[in-house]
């Protein structure tokens, strides 16, 4: 099942992919008399979105083709959700990204940072470049996300999967130039207004038969600026969510950003993207976001 958030009159309401357009939870609801939760954070941190997929997959995928859906030309993509407690990233995460940094990828624990719920936007808002003076190279990262779905401690790799949501579309931004100054601002260059984007929809895990065959890439203005395949990391999915599991646990909707196959300067006027493929023509609805340098603009955001 493939989910979404999208805007409808002014709010933002979780909704159900079909072949027509996004169904609106709340529409089951009406058809069915059931009462789900309607927006996607609710659904995951309640547990629900599992049981929807359970109907979704016996026999709800057909019904929905029977139900009012907004038509995707009409579909206005919010963030899957902006509230979540954490937002887990890892950093050089791909042999070949930490290459380009002149460092080599951590092989005991992996890099990581957080970043606050405030930086989220949304697919097709813009990625705003910092106004600051010193803020002269920005870059996209594009990345496979997971999303958490359930609280949990202590899990073992062999079990991961069942403690998840599903998979979405990530772009992560840093300001690589501040970054350069002195590795401790990590945390402070990940963390601007707009510096993470996700969505547009949510994959649950029935859908990817094989994690670690999926290829990411960083599209930029169009084109192929890096791929790489899961099966290339340095620290798996599996590895990632078990291992952050015995650190400091897991909560419900806790985004986990697994890193790049490589990053690429981004620029005023620029779009990048993010696309997610794997076997058998696997694809992932594209994340989208344009760019402005708020340097260039009269009005700072």
């Amino acid at each position: 099942m493939r989910v979404a958030t999208i805007k409808i009159d002014g709010g933002e309401f979780a909704g159900i992919v079909a072949n027509r357009g996004i169904v609106p939870v709340a529409e089951v609801n009406r058809v069915k008399e059931t009462d789900w939760e309607t927006g996607l954070y609710e659904l995951i941190c309640t547990e629900q979105l599992k049981g929807l997929t359970t109907w979704y997959n016996d026999g709800g995928k057909e019904e929905l083709e029977t139900m009012e859906c907004v038509p995707f030309e009409k579909v206005q993509y919010a963030p899957l959700y902006r509230n979540p407690q954490r937002i887990f990233g890892i950093g050089l995460n791909y042999v070949d990204h930490a290459g380009d940094l002149g460092e080599g990828a951590p092989k005991t624990f992996p890099g990581s940072f957080y970043k606050p719920a405030s930086c989220i936007a949304g697919p097709g808002d813009e990625i705003c470049i910092p106004a600051l003076p010193e803020a002269e190279k920005t870059t996209g990262e594009a990345e496979l996300g997971i999303i958490m779905g359930k609280k949990c401690k202590y899990i073992e790799e062999d079990a991961w999967e069942d403690y998840i949501a599903g998979y979405t579309t990530i772009l992560d931004m840093t300001e690589e130039s501040i970054l350069r100054q002195n590795p401790r601002f990590l945390t402070l260059v990940k963390g601007f207004d707009t510096f993470l984007t996700f969505g547009p929809q949510l994959v649950t895990p029935d859908e990817v038969e094989d994690v670690s065959a999926l290829e990411v890439q960083t599209i930029h203005n169009g084109a192929v600026h890096a791929a790489n395949t899961v099966s290339n990391m340095t620290h798996s999915p599996a590895r990632l969510v078990s291992l952050v599991s015995h650190l400091q646990g897991w909560l419900p909707g806790d985004v986990l950003s697994t890193g790049t196959p490589r990053a690429v300067h981004i620029e005023d006027g620029d779009t990048i993207e993010c696309r997610i493929s794997g076997p058998d023509g696997f694809t992932m609805e594209p994340l989208v976001n344009p760019v402005v340098d708020l340097k260039l603009r009269k009005e700072v955001k």
